[in-house]
C-alpha cells in the first residue's frame, strides 16, 4: 500500500514532492483509472490547501486557483470573456463531476480531449508552477503531448492566469460527441473575439480532440480580423486546419473529424453575430 498525504499548506506539499507522489485534486480521473485494483502509489491530495482554491480578479487579469472546481467557475461572477470556459464546464460530465473536478486537474491530465484546453488556449492562459523556483508558462508550452506536461519533479501547478485583453472580449465553445452530455469529445472548438465598432479587432481560435494537444488556428485568426460580426462563419476554410493532425479511433475517423471541425467552427463563429 502507498502513503496518502493531505497537507494543509503549500510548503508542506512541495516538501512532500521531494520524492515522487501522484498528485490528487478532485480525483475524477484518478479513481476511475484504478477501479478494481489497490492504490499502491504514494498519493499527495492537494484538496485541503485553501490557497489553491478560488478565483481572484486584479488590474492585469484573473487568477484561477488550481483546485477551483468547475461548479465554482460556472457560478463565478465573470465577464463574457469567460463564457466559453463556463460552457465547457457545463459539459464536463454530470453535476457530481463538476462539483469535484478541478481546472488544473483537467489541464494536468493532458488528455487530447480535455474540455478546458481549447478555451484556455483561446484565452492565452498561462500556468503558474511552484517548486524549487516559481515559474509561469504559456499553456501550449506546458502541454507537451498526450498525457505529458512540462512539470519537472518537485513541481506543482498552483494557478491558471488569464490576462485582461486590450479590448472587451467575449468567448464561445462548441463540442461534438456521440451524445449531448457525459461524453468524451470527438472534436471541439473555442474562440475568443474582441470587437471594435462591430468588427473583429482580435481573434483567438483553438480546436481540441483533433491533435495530440489542442491547437490554435493562426490562419483563421488572421482571416477574421477586420470582419463584421455577421460574416464570421463564412471565413472558415478547410485550409485553416493545417495545424491539426486528427486520428482514426473508436469515436470517429480523421476525415470525419476534419469535416466536423469546419462545421463546428462555422456554428461557433455564427454565434457571435447576435
Amino acid at each position: 500500500m502507498g502513503v496518502y498525504l493531505r497537507p494543509r499548506r503549500l510548503d508542506e506539499a512541495l516538501s512532500a514532492l521531494a520524492r515522487p507522489h501522484t498528485v490528487l485534486a478532485g480525483g475524477t480521473d484518478f479513481y476511475p483509472a484504478r477501479v478494481g485494483r489497490a492504490i499502491d502509489e504514494d498519493v499527495l491530495d492537494i484538496g485541503g490547501i485553501e490557497g489553491l482554491r478560488g478565483i481572484e480578479a486584479g488590474p492585469t487579469g484573473w487568477r484561477l486557483g488550481a483546485t477551483t472546481t468547475w461548479s465554482e467557475l460556472i457560478e463565478a461572477d465573470l465577464p463574457a470573456l469567460f463564457d466559453g470556459l463556463k460552457q465547457a464546464g457545463r459539459e464536463v460530465g454530470g453535476r457530481q463531476i463538476q462539483n469535484a473536478g478541478t481546472l488544473a486537474g483537467n489541464v494536468c491530465n493532458a488528455s487530447p480531449a480535455a474540455d478546458s484546453v481549447p478555451c484556455l488556449l483561446a484565452l492565452e492562459a498561462e500556468v503558474e508552477i511552484a517548486g524549487p523556483a516559481t515559474r509561469r508558462l504559456p499553456l501550449r508550452q506546458f502541454l507537451t503531448g498526450v498525457r505529458r506536461t512540462a512539470l519537472a519533479p518537485g513541481e506543482l501547478v498552483v494557478a491558471i492566469h488569464v490576462a485582461r485583453p486590450p479590448h472587451e472580449a467575449e468567448s464561445g465553445f462548441l463540442k461534438l460527441g456521440a451524445r449531448r452530455y457525459l461524453v468524451i469529445s470527438i472534436a471541439m472548438a473555442a474562440a475568443t473575439m474582441a470587437f471594435v465598432d462591430g468588427r473583429v479587432a482580435a481573434a483567438a481560435v483553438a480546436v481540441g480532440a483533433c491533435s495530440p494537444v489542442a491547437e490554435r488556428l493562426p490562419m483563421l485568426e488572421a482571416a477574421l480580423v477586420g470582419m463584421p460580426r455577421d460574416r464570421l462563419a463564412g471565413c472558415v476554410d478547410a485550409a485553416h486546419l493545417a495545424p491539426l493532425s486528427p486520428i482514426d479511433d473508436v469515436r470517429g475517423s480523421a476525415a470525419y473529424r476534419r469535416d466536423a471541425v469546419v462545421t463546428l467552427l462555422r456554428r461557433l463563429l455564427a454565434g457571435f453575430a447576435s
